[in-house]
């Protein structure tokens, strides 16, 4: 005889001996390459996780749902392309590198852009490495030939032809405006980088001394409520409503700035809240944005009093080199001891933090480069509102069309120098500025060569709103994966970036690709159809994770210990369309615990089968009950899976098929089914393997290694019908009406019934777990199928002998304990369940105990001295255990009658 795949299986499934030599094969056979060009294309452009090290746990989440999508639509069919990318993350490997040379005592000054460079891409590139083996090991069927870098020569190409095409068409201009200045990392930072924390402060009211005509100090003053007492010395006006009454004779007079001594002018603009404060502003343009349109509106100066490390400079006066917080201190005291602070009043408000290091940032005026947003926003609002991009959950389309439809002009110039370098070069000698897709040797205008290139580099997430394309080959618009795989079928990420990503890719996406549409390479311009927004992973107690507390999940370090199928599992059955979830020990032990489950069920069924079993399933019309009961369960959940998926409920899916797998078809339908191979019945075979084998096929998009293992030994006993040597590549099961029986479902459940009914009474008369009972089944309508069953039934309740009846009258009423069901009822006589004397004997014992205590409680509460003395809360106790008491004695007797 031919020896059993399945006989060389552990008894427990372990995961580091199976997960890398099964990653191995899949990548070796090019699984993960789409191959077929008949097929429907399914893409999915991989979020590029940020070069600074490791993966978190979101990343996992990531992987795990995109990974879910992709082989669910590989085994449909499609020719399905997952692209791997990681991103430059110019930022936060700036800081990191900064941080590195810090600890050196050096600065990127110290040893220039080259050498900083050469730090940053070895940096980098022992970055990528590790972070592609760690997306391997999280199972990630990805098409690796194809991964792509943001900062490669390829997406190089497509930044700089992005930035000329906006130069060129006057979407990118460069001006001195107001921006968001973070202080520690010394760049510009864009508005959705800017995360509002409450901060505890004060509002200081302060008095602004009027001048007369002749610019002498008079006696009266303007009182204005500020948060920013050490901006004061860069106002350069203070503001009122024109219908503030209050001030009306006061617009066109002069006031002095406190502690700097500079009169200003009172203007009037309809910007200032009569009911806000006092009704009067200071006006800085400098360093406020709602006062920088005033002033732009009224033509006022500005004054800059912010050196770029946050410390004050030379226009403060005598505060120049104190940082902020001292700055604010000197001068509030200072107000105080001129009379000028009139009050002081607690105020906690938003205050902005820079995103990435965490430091107050600080509204300042700067050159920067900028792109004229609006043009760029309203088609992408457009693909929207007409459906040609869906966002799941829906609710999110609301949020991305409130930020779109109030879009700012967006700074794309970074003051760091890890990322795509501005392309624009300066001549010293004509100052003409020459934009480039390669480097110029000479000046465009008067052909000198004294030219040098702007310092800056791009916002990261101008190359990164370039990624559903440029991955493609754009702008090679002749690149055959532009032509076949764009516009991609989903974009999944997390609902944090909504604004920084998404809206940016959709955008620049559409601007871009517009040529293509137009010449008819591509049928829309759109990056994806569909944006799945998954929500955030928490820790267990809800709290955002940790390392510091010691609450964050380590990916790799969970796979370690629990496997990739119970991380991916944990993960996936706790996701729900932009909702967070939280992650615990206990969901990655019940990933854990189910693979186990998986792997032994499929052993034990697998096990049965011997040379010569026909495993072809016959005609469900002769089939017994059981078989054809297991069949419509799993051709139910079949049909629910493909309907879940099809709307981005993986949650749910893979809830349904564990629930079948676990609770319908091991707890039962294998036990049903060792009753009649064990008694020489061979007819369960086939439907054994055909539930496995469709089981795993169904759990295979969320659980790969596992099922991948077990499918192996499968085939090796039933080969793929199809010719598939792998799982990854065989057909995902389509759901089959004919087997769907809801009869033989309800024929069945009504003997999972009488089972649990018997089972629940051995467990409340505490039955030992190995006596066999005696008991009767009455069943008006089920008697034929327990009948038929009755050998699975004595063995599942452990229930001999067993009397399958059709009347209440058959069964005897006396000396039993019944349970009436909907489908019937169970009898189990009394005297089979244990031994009555010794039953008897115990509640006895147990009667004179409670009648002790129960009037022991009766005297005291009797008692007035108790009642009227003691708290009311200790009377209320004592009285609450006479009533359990009681209930607990009445419940005694009841059983001691029982018994006779």
């Amino acid at each position: 005889m031919t020896a059993n795949p399945a006989e060389e299986m552990a008894t427990a499934y372990e995961p580091g001996a199976v997960e890398g030599r099964v990653y191995e094969a899949w990548e070796q056979s090019g699984a993960f390459r789409p191959n077929r060009p008949g097929a429907d294309p399914f893409t999915i452009i991989q979020p590029p996780p940020n070069l600074t090290g490791e993966l978190h746990v979101g990343h996992a989440l990531t992987t795990a749902v995109e990974d879910a999508l992709i082989r669910w639509h590989r085994m449909k069919g499609d020719d399905a392309l997952w692209l791997p990318g990681v991103d430059h993350a110019a930022i936060a490997v700036n800081a990191i590198i900064e941080r590195q040379l810090r600890d050196d005592g050096l600065s990127r000054h110290d040893i220039g852009r080259e050498e900083f460079l050469k730090r940053v891409w070895e940096f980098v590139n022992a970055s990528r490495s590790r972070i592609a083996e760690q997306h391997r090991r999280l199972g990630a069927s990805a098409d690796w030939e194809r991964e792509a870098f943001t900062m490669d020569e390829e997406r190089e190409r497509a930044v700089r032809l992005t930035f000329k095409k906006l130069y060129d068409d006057g979407l990118i201009y460069r001006a001195e405006r107001l921006i968001n200045w973070d202080p520690v990392s010394q760049t510009a930072v864009s508005d959705i980088e800017v995360e509002y924390e409450d901060v505890e402060s004060a509002f200081w009211h302060v008095r602004y001394p009027i001048l007369d005509e002749d610019g002498n100090k008079t006696d009266r003053y303007v009182v204005i409520a500020t948060t920013r007492p050490e901006t004061i010395p860069a106002d350069t006006a203070v503001a009122v409503n024109p219908e503030d009454d209050r001030y009306r004779d006061l617009v066109g007079r002069q006031v002095l700035v406190p502690t700097v001594d500079r009169p200003v002018t009172v203007i009037a603009d309809e910007a200032v809240e009569i009911e806000g404060g006092s009704g009067a502003l200071k006006v800085t343009p400098g360093h406020d944005p709602v006062d920088f349109e005033i002033g732009e509106r009224h033509g006022l100066e500005i004054i800059n009093i912010l050196n770029l490390d946050g410390t004050l400079n030379e226009n403060a006066g005598k505060y120049a080199g104190m940082d902020r917080d001292e700055a604010r201190q000197r001068l509030v005291a200072d107000l105080e001891d001129a009379g000028l602070l009139e009050k002081t009043e607690p105020y906690t408000h938003a205050v902005g933090h820079s995103e990435r290091t965490g430091a107050v940032v600080e509204p300042l005026i700067s050159l920067q480069w900028w792109v004229k947003i609006q043009p760029l926003a309203d088609p992408a609002i457009d693909a929207v509102k007409d459906g040609r991009i869906k966002f799941v959950p829906e609710r999110f389309e609301r949020t991305y069309l409130h930020w779109m439809e109030n879009i700012r002009d967006w700074c794309i110039s970074r003051q760091i120098w890890w990322g795509h370098r501005i392309p624009v070069w300066y001549c010293d000698d004509c100052d003409h500025m020459t934009v480039g897709l390669t480097d110029p040797t000479f000046c465009e205008s008067c052909e000198g060569s004294n030219i040098h290139q702007d310092e800056d580099t791009l916002d990261t997430w101008f190359s990164s709103g370039l990624w559903p394309h440029s991955t493609l080959g754009w702008p090679d618009l002749d690149a055959p994966d532009l032509k076949r795989f764009y516009p991609t079928q989903v974009m999944e990420t997390g609902y944090d970036i909504i604004f920084f990503w998404v809206a940016r890719m959709i955008m620049m996406s559409m601007y871009n690709m517009k040529d293509a549409v137009a010449q008819g390479i591509v049928d829309d311009d759109v990056p994806f159809k569909h944006v799945y927004m998954h929500g955030l992973v928490r820790a267990a107690d809800g709290s955002k994770m940790s390392k510091s507390k010691g609450t964050a999940v380590d990916p790799l370090g969970a796979v370690d210990q629990y496997g990739s199928d119970a991380l991916r599992f944990a993960l996936l059955s706790g996701t729900s369309p932009g909702n967070d979830q939280r992650l615990s020990d206990e969901r990655l032990e019940a990933g854990r615990n189910f693979a186990n489950k998986l792997w032994n069920a499929s052993r034990f069924a697998l096990g049965m089968v011997e040379d010569g079993d026909d495993l072809a399933l016959p005609d469900p019309a002769g089939m017994p009950v059981e078989d054809r009961w297991v069949l419509s369960r799993l051709n139910q959940v079949n049909q629910n899976v493909e309907r879940l998926l099809g709307r981005f409920e993986l949650a749910e899916a893979l809830r349904q098929t564990r629930d079948f797998f676990w609770d319908e078809f091991a707890d039962w339908y294998i036990e049903v089914a060792k009753v009649r191979v064990r008694a020489g019945d061979r007819s369960p075979l086939p439907v054994l393997v055909h539930v496995v084998d469709r089981s795993l096929r169904l759990l295979h998009p969320f659980m790969p290694f596992v099922t991948e293992e077990i499918w192996q030994r499968l085939a090796a006993i039933a080969p793929d019908p199809e010719g598939a040597d792998a799982l990854i590549v065989a057909r995902f099961p389509e759901a089959q009406a004919t087997l769907i029986d809801e009869s033989a479902e309800a024929s069945f459940e009504a003997v999972q019934e009488f089972v649990r009914a018997i089972r629940n009474i051995r467990v409340e008369k505490r039955v030992d777990a190995g006596r066999w009972v005696e008991a009767y089944v009455v069943g008006a309508t089920a008697a034929d199928t327990a009948t038929a069953l009755s050998p699975a039934i004595e063995q599942l309740a452990r229930a001999r002998p067993l009397h399958v009846v059709a009347t209440p009258a058959d069964a005897p009423t006396e000396g039993v304990v019944t349970s009436v069901l909907a489908v019937g009822q169970v009898a189990l006589p009394m005297a089979g369940l244990f031994d009555l004397d010794a039953e008897r004997e115990r509640i006895g014992k147990q009667i004179a105990e409670a009648e002790g205590e129960v009037a022991g409680l009766e005297k005291k509460l009797a008692n007035d001295q108790f009642t009227s003395r003691a708290p009311a809360e200790v009377v209320q106790r004592e009285r609450d255990r006479l009533e359990t008491t009681q209930s607990r004695l009445a419940g005694l007797r009841q059983s001691l009658a029982e018994i006779g």
